[in-house]
């Protein structure tokens, strides 16, 4: 099960593609894909769903950011020594870790908007991974308990 949000900007409606790749309209069921939707309990409910009973969407439209509602996002630069290389820099020795606001996010189509006077932008793919459970101080041995 793959989840996604679609449709024009401010009317987003959450989504999951089924396992024969048909996607569905889960709206009827959640209002928004939120951080509580991606908790061990959300995502539970939502594979308890049999995605047959949901309406199919022929015609999705614009691809929307996956989820609603976060506050911040944790990220990590340099992340890896291909991108250190392209940048000149040195692979840092401890990582770098920075924040962005859920304004950053846009639709895959959705056009970018760069603050005025900006005279220089680059573009982020990376991966991102959903901290499902409140962790601190976790060790490296147990970390995929909380992903």
């Amino acid at each position: 099960m793959k989840l996604l949000r679609y449709g024009a900007k401010g009317a987003e409606k959450p989504a999951l593609i089924d396992a024969q790749g048909v996607l569905r309209d889960l709206s009827g069921v959640l209002p928004d894909i939120t951080a509580d939707t991606l908790t061990p309990h959300g995502l539970q409910r939502l594979r308890e769903l049999d995605p047959g009973t949901l309406p199919v969407v022929a015609n999705p439209g614009r691809s929307a950011p996956p989820w609603s509602g976060m506050g911040k996002f944790i990220c990590v630069g340099l992340n890896y020594a291909d991108h250190a290389a392209e940048s000149n820099l040195p692979v840092p020795a401890e990582p770098i870790l920075f924040t962005k606001t859920r304004s950053c996010l846009v639709g895959c189509n959705d056009a970018v908007v760069l603050p005025q006077g900006s005279v220089k932008s680059d573009w982020e793919v990376e991966l991102g991974i959903v901290i499902g459970t409140k962790a601190r101080y976790v060790t490296e041995a147990d970390a995929l308990k909380y992903v």
